[in-house]
């Protein structure tokens, strides 16, 4: 019990009031502590971006996929029937279409080279 003063009576209540002052006065350090602590602080900071943009990742990967999926389904399925064929060939096949692109692109570049060179623009 506390007198009307707000004082402790008796030995035993001022040791708990000193208790409970130096409990809550432990606290207030920790969370001064806490705060003050900014390179703690930085690093929780990076370890939920990179959480945040792994998390992205995945879902911008499967979005890439199902847009992927997508587009295979529509050229595999529409267009003109010709169309379709020479899709699903290459697919089937992608070395000779890989080769053919970059032989279109040597000639391209040489066509170019040769045009700047002899001042055609």
């Amino acid at each position: 019990m506390t007198d009307a003063m707000g004082g402790a009576k008796g030995p035993d209540e001022l040791r708990r009031q000193i208790e409970r002052t130096r409990r809550e006065l432990g606290d207030t350090v920790e969370e001064l502590a806490g705060k003050a602590d900014v390179k703690g602080r930085a690093r929780a900071r990076a370890a939920d971006l990179r959480d945040k943009a792994g998390a992205m990742t995945v879902q911008l990967r499967s979005s890439a996929a199902q847009a992927g999926h997508s587009v295979h389904d529509r050229a595999t399925h529409a267009g003109p029937r010709p169309v379709r064929t020479v899709v699903q060939a290459g697919m089937r096949h992608p070395r000779p279409v890989l080769v053919a692109g970059a032989a279109g692109a040597v000639v391209a570049v040489g066509v170019m080279r040769w045009r700047h060179a002899h001042g055609h623009r």
